[in-house]
């Protein structure tokens, strides 16, 4: 393959959203009181690139990666909250957990791994898309069968730059959640988010300190009341779940893609309405910077099916169009 597409050295803004969280090369952990489980993935597995799109920015309360190597999210499940440790020594996964939610993390653990992926149903005709492919095999689309954990920071990062949003739910989640179960999380101050009544309670003045204008807040409202009835979605074909999400106003295509991607694993579910996406698919695969979701739309067209596997390639490989005007301005409502 061409050099011109070698990735870059250090992480961009674009391989960041890619969801490529770098994990440190593994070391022996002592394992705790926390129950445990090994699993030997039948492929290929990049941790760090397949839980990479979990994480909220470097700080978010319910994501932490160690030196050790393990990954550690904090969850709400159906049985209660839960903490899970991830970490892969050699060809064998290696998981912990604890709290209520402990059995119900680890018996997920496959299908949040990409048990469920299938990748070899890609083809890519493209060269950049054939060369990122070949160099990131362990990538693996999750599935956490979670829906309002994905679903109400999506809603958060609507109409403001990932920074705004990432500091608001970095705030909610630290005030209303809860420490996360387990002496080492305590230890790692990971939090697991509110309950459903607990976020429709947050005072509208603590959505204002966060940032959170009053159309965002009302949606995740409106969401964490029916949240029994979006959590079914996670068991629904994609589109259905969308087509569930999107009955809650204030929650559209945007919001619905970013959600089952993460909570569904769903390979087709493509981003569109982003300020940014279509132009950095439209330099990718047609040297057009100017494509609008139109245009991406059928540029990924060849990738039916998988094109949301074709979108995340192409945000890892770097290759996006050179900047000419500042980003997004950032506004603080805080501050009014």
């Amino acid at each position: 393959m061409s050099s011109r597409f070698a990735p870059r050295s250090t992480p961009t803004r674009t391989t960041v959203r890619g969801g490529e969280t770098a994990t440190p090369h593994p070391r022996p952990h002592q394992p705790t009181t926390g129950k445990t489980r090994t699993w030997p993935p039948p492929y290929p597995l990049n941790l760090g690139l397949t839980l990479g799109p979990l994480r909220r920015g470097p700080a978010d309360p319910t994501f932490r990666v160690t030196p050790d190597g393990s990954a550690w999210r904090a969850s709400r499940t159906p049985e209660g909250p839960g903490t899970l440790r991830v970490a892969q020594r050699g060809d064998t996964v290696e998981a912990e957990a604890w709290g209520p939610g402990a059995t119900w993390l680890l018996d997920q653990l496959p299908q949040l791994l990409g048990e469920s992926d299938a990748p070899e149903d890609f083809t890519p005709r493209h060269r950049l898309l054939a060369a990122t492919a070949h160099r990131r095999p362990g990538l693996r689309l999750i599935r956490t069968g979670l829906v309002l954990e994905s679903l109400i920071p999506s809603i958060l990062e609507q109409k403001v730059t990932t920074d705004e949003a990432y500091r608001a739910w970095r705030l909610l989640v630290r005030k209303y959640g809860e420490p996360a179960p387990g002496q080492a999380p305590a230890q790692l101050r990971l939090h697991v988010m509110p309950d459903p009544r607990t976020w429709t309670l947050i005072p509208s003045w603590e959505w204002h300190k966060a940032g959170v204008d009053n159309k965002r807040a009302s949606t995740i409202l409106r969401a964490a009341r029916v949240a029994a009835r979006l959590e079914e979605a996670a068991a629904m074909a994609p589109p259905q779940a969308q087509a569930r999400l999107e009955l809650i106003p204030g929650i559209g295509p945007w919001t619905s893609a970013e959600t089952i991607q993460r909570s569904n694993g769903a390979p087709d579910a493509v981003t569109v309405g982003d300020l940014h996406l279509p132009g950095i698919i439209g330099y990718a695969l047609a040297g057009d910077r100017t494509a609008n979701d139109e245009a991406m739309l059928a540029l990924l067209e060849p990738y039916a099916g998988q094109r949301h596997r074709a979108a995340r390639l192409i945000l890892l490989s770097g290759r996006t169009p050179p900047r000419r005007k500042p980003g997004m301005p950032k506004f603080d409502i805080a501050k009014l």
